[in-house]
């Protein structure tokens, strides 16, 4: 109890003094798993739009694959990036091993399923009628997605954050392919670990209240998205 108050005052301490060692390991959190989102958010939601309005042979794996994803342990996600940005693997000329950018990758990865199984989940449960009628309306297939994606625009928020809370929270992959590193690939998550290693209890806590402040800020920006939404007719 004593180390939870501690971290508590630690926190204030470190976010109100401008603590030279952790405004650094923000920002790059944040980097990191905004940018990740981001690359999550232009791949998945496509994924699951084609998804949930077109039928092929495979479809029923396709959306199998997808669901299995989203439940994606992110140590996995991080040796298979690891794999291919090694050295010896594919990518591994680019150097990129042991860098915010190969962090990234790696949430991307992480984060790309869950998006995509949410949207996909979004758009199927939208009334059939509504597809029909846009299209009878003359509507092209661009115009019909568009449409489509503004009616289930509020479980594409929800889905938005939690492929931000997955990746924000995750430390697995960002250990493989990051490595910690101090000034360059230390974030939220593999700091506390750290600092969990050192005995520094009071430093974790502090850190891990600093990591669910962010999450709770994301968390308010959907509550005013929602606050936002337009009445229905």
């Amino acid at each position: 109890m004593d180390d939870l108050i501690s971290g508590l005052g630690e926190a204030a301490r470190m976010l109100l003094g401008g603590d030279p060692d952790v405004w650094p390991v923000i920002l790059l959190s944040l980097r990191v798993s905004l940018t990740a989102t981001l690359v999550a958010l232009l791949l998945g939601v496509p994924a699951g739009v084609a998804l949930a309005l077109s039928t092929f042979r495979g479809r029923p794996l396709a959306i199998g694959a997808v669901y299995a994803g989203m439940g994606l342990p992110p140590v996995v996600a991080g040796l298979v990036v690891s794999l291919f940005l090694w050295r010896s693997g594919p990518f591994g000329a680019a150097g990129l091993l042991y860098t915010p950018t190969a962090m990234i990758v790696a949430q991307a990865v992480i984060a790309t399923p869950v998006v995509a199984g949410l949207t996909l989940t979004a758009v199927g449960a939208l009334d059939p009628r509504y597809r029909l009628q846009l299209l009878s309306l003359g509507a092209g297939r661009l115009q019909t997605t568009w449409w489509l994606l503004r009616e289930a625009r509020m479980p594409l928020i929800a889905a938005v954050v939690a492929g931000f809370g997955a990746v924000i929270s995750e430390v697995g992959a960002a250990m493989m392919v990051g490595g910690n590193i101090k000034g360059e690939t230390r974030v939220l998550t593999t700091a506390t670990v750290l600092e969990v290693g050192r005995g520094h209890f009071a430093t974790a806590f502090a850190l891990s209240f600093v990591l669910l402040g962010l999450t709770y800020l994301v968390t308010v920006a959907l509550a005013l998205l929602q606050r936002q939404q337009p009445a229905r007719s």
